[in-house]
């Protein structure tokens, strides 16, 4: 499989575990995993095919790590980022480091600075422990602006973080006093 393919394999995952099962007629349970054959048979029914295999490449191979399968490789999943509400992905509370990070654009730095940073239709605030992983979110949209996030801070006055299986550092929310605008 090319590059090109897994690509477009790859925004189709995200698609389907994270925002758009009905776009295919998939089944997430209520922890976001699907069933691997059904995903691979009614992927066909958008001209996507893959197999087993190839789709194993693509979970292994993703440099942002976005899909896990299941002890069996009998389902996947995505890691986080999900707009479907009733996925449960049974993350525990941590406690954060000190300072974590968030890439933006420009273009919502006003409403930022208003009022903090928001889900909107995710699940939680992305957040990520460096700087160049805060720059390649916030370049996909243009030029970034990295935020930092003064994340002990915020979890010493009650707010919670958790910290998915591919090392994003999830919120509900951070509130305007929390981040460091530089």
């Amino acid at each position: 499989m090319n590059e090109k393919d897994k690509k477009q394999i790859s925004k189709f995952l995200s698609l389907v575990l994270r925002h758009q099962p009905d776009y295919i007629g998939l089944h997430l349970n209520e922890n976001g995993w699907a069933d691997i054959n059904e995903l691979i048979k009614k992927s066909k029914l958008k001209n996507l095919n893959f197999s087993f295999e190839e789709l194993e490449d693509i979970v292994v191979t993703n440099d942002k790590q976005r899909f896990a399968f299941n002890e069996d490789e009998s389902k996947i999943r995505a890691n986080q980022g999900h707009s479907v509400k009733t996925i449960d992905l049974q993350l525990q509370a941590v406690q954060p480091p000190t300072l974590l990070y968030h890439g933006t654009v420009a273009k919502f730095m006003q409403s930022i600075k208003a009022k903090g940073l928001q889900k909107r239709s995710r699940q939680h605030v992305h957040l990520s422990e460096d700087k160049d992983t805060a720059t390649k979110v916030g370049s996909r949209r243009g030029v970034p602006v990295i935020l930092k996030i003064r994340a002990l801070d915020m979890h010493q006055k009650g707010y919670e973080f958790y910290r998915s299986e591919n090392n994003v550092w999830l919120t509900d929310s951070v509130p305007f006093e929390f981040i460091i605008f530089e």
